[in-house]
């Protein structure tokens, strides 16, 4: 009977697939690159079977079984990882590891609220965060490689449950002299008609700040600013602040 893979193994393959590169794939394992390169071979040869093309030269690339094993391994790894868990999760409810990933435009302002609650309600509860953008997030839960994620809805979710938690708003950012400034309220028919300062592609926000200004989909506001597009809010309220154009934020980034 051909021996059965090892966890170790199976996560050395994991490794290679994410990094593409045996150093950092190695570095992420916390081993030699020798030990993962060995570790690779020994499954290969149990196997009678080769993971990887050798004549790729330093590149990593995968034969068709190779792509093959990942998929498994992952399914393999995140089975284990549930029995562990289900035996945790018996012995003491909300314990044990929890892979949190939070977009960028909620991250830095619900984070710092949420974290010492959570740690004073559950102790035992380790939380391993990861901040990327909604697609990529989406990703990792059908990977099984995050356990829960906040996003903003809607977004492309399909596969995976969606629960809304909380509701927010959209509140227009203007400059000190913009002539809708001293306005309560601010038509959005007035900042489509503006230059319209957006985070770049990927963000949820900024489709969603598109749609909220009456944009169709695939349909992009000259804003007058060369295709500039920003990466994190912080960087839109500078440009708002010196006069450049005008945005949409959400309250829970305003309240922080």
């Amino acid at each position: 009977m051909t021996p059965l893979p090892t966890p170790q193994q199976l996560r050395y393959l994991l490794a290679l697939s994410e990094h593409q590169h045996f150093g950092r794939a190695a570095d992420a394992c916390a081993v030699t690159q020798s030990t993962l390169s060995a570790g690779v071979l020994a499954l290969e040869r149990q196997l009678d079977a080769a993971i990887l093309d050798r004549s790729a030269g330093k590149r990593v690339v995968f034969t068709a079984l190779g792509h093959e094993m990942v998929t498994r391994a992952r399914d393999a790894l995140a089975a284990l990882m549930a029995v562990t868990e289900a035996a945790q999760a018996a012995r003491a409810p909300m314990s044990g590891r929890l892979r949190l990933g939070v977009i960028p435009t909620l991250g830095p302002f619900l984070l710092p609220r949420l974290m010492p609650a959570l740690r004073a309600a559950f102790p035992n509860l380790r939380l391993l965060l990861m901040e990327d953008v909604t697609d990529s997030l989406v990703q990792r839960l059908l990977d099984s490689r995050l356990d829960v994620a906040l996003l903003a809805l809607p977004c492309a979710c399909a596969g995976a449950e969606t629960l809304p938690v909380a509701r927010d708003e959209f509140l227009a950012a203007l400059p000190a002299d913009h002539p809708l400034a001293a306005h309560a309220e601010v038509p959005l028919a007035a900042l489509r008609a503006d230059r319209l300062l957006l985070l770049e592609d990927g963000h949820c926000l900024r489709d969603q700040a598109l749609e909220a200004c009456g944009f169709t989909r695939g349909e992009q506001p000259a804003d007058g600013m060369d295709g500039f597009a920003a990466t994190s809010l912080h960087t839109l309220v500078q440009m708002v602040a010196g006069g450049l154009g005008v945005t949409l934020l959400p309250r829970s980034a305003v309240q922080v």
